[in-house]
């Protein structure tokens, strides 16, 4: 897992893992997301990704847009 860089100091993402079709997001509660293309989208996916690699918006993209479309919930 990647620590999320947080550049702005207000999110509620610590981590992440990239795959070829999902990304993993840890939020600092300790739960663990898994987002797929198949549940949130491609398009939603690659924009999650450029998040987290910026590490700025990451948290408000998915409250925003992908909040209940995970595939499942790991912890």
């Amino acid at each position: 897992m990647q620590v999320y860089r947080d550049v702005d100091a207000d999110s509620g993402v610590a981590g992440y893992e990239l795959g070829a079709d999902f990304i993993r997001v840890q939020f600092t509660t300790g739960a663990v997301y898994l987002y797929t293309d198949a549940s949130a989208g491609a398009s939603n996916i690659a924009q999650m990704k450029q998040l987290a690699a910026a590490g700025n918006g990451l948290n408000e993209f998915i409250n925003r847009w992908v909040r209940k479309a995970y595939a499942r919930r790991e912890r």
